[in-house]
């Protein structure tokens, strides 16, 4: 099962939907294009700062509770995904980018999946750290992570447990220019072409 059937699972994207007023197919078709950066983007945190940082990091942007705040029944708090997406992007130049490249590819409004993300980014953030048990560091949140950004991400030993092992699709393969499983680097260098 990849990451956007969990989501979808949880309710998550149809959450995501009601609140974007968009069908659910919509939320999922945005959901699948946007996820690979998403998770790249906590991959490359979970590089430089080891498991126990980036459950550390899950906690500080609000844990469980981000999740929690997209399934409940008040408007969810963007902020909150927006801190998620400067943490693991580093940019909103990268949040246009990757919006802007999923665009292109599923044919979506890039205005409509730049929405998409900071929602998307909050239930990952807190579908982490709830399987993690955030205290867990090594334990749960290690294995956790191998699994969700293992797969095509982590250089194709478990394709069948990630999240991106189904759903990197032809956008990840489109923006992952060196090949080296990560798209999110080749995002950063167009962003840096971009501003040069």
């Amino acid at each position: 099962m990849n990451l956007t059937d969990i989501l979808q699972q949880a309710g998550g994207i149809e959450s995501m939907a009601s609140e974007l007023g968009v069908p659910p197919a919509m939320a999922r078709q945005g959901a699948e294009a946007l996820l690979p950066a998403i998770l790249g983007g906590f991959k490359k945190q979970a590089q430089s700062a080891g498991i126990e940082g980036l459950g550390g990091l899950l906690g500080q942007l609000g844990g469980g509770g981000l999740l929690d705040s997209v399934l409940g029944s008040q408007p969810t708090p963007v902020d909150q995904g927006n801190d998620v997406l400067g943490q693991i992007f580093g940019s909103k130049d990268v949040s246009r980018t990757v919006a802007g490249q999923a665009a292109a590819q599923t044919g979506l409004d890039s205005g409509l999946l730049k929405q998409m993300l900071p929602i998307l980014a909050m239930m990952v953030a807190g579908y982490m750290a709830k399987q993690g048990g955030q205290s867990g560091g090594g334990g749960g949140l290690g294995d956790l992570i191998g699994n969700v950004l293992g797969g095509a991400v982590g250089g194709g030993a478990a394709p069948s447990a990630g999240g991106l092992g189904g759903s990197l699709g032809g956008l990840g393969k489109m923006l992952d220019m060196d090949g080296d499983g990560n798209p999110l680097d080749d995002i950063m260098g167009m962003v840096n072409k971009m501003r040069g």
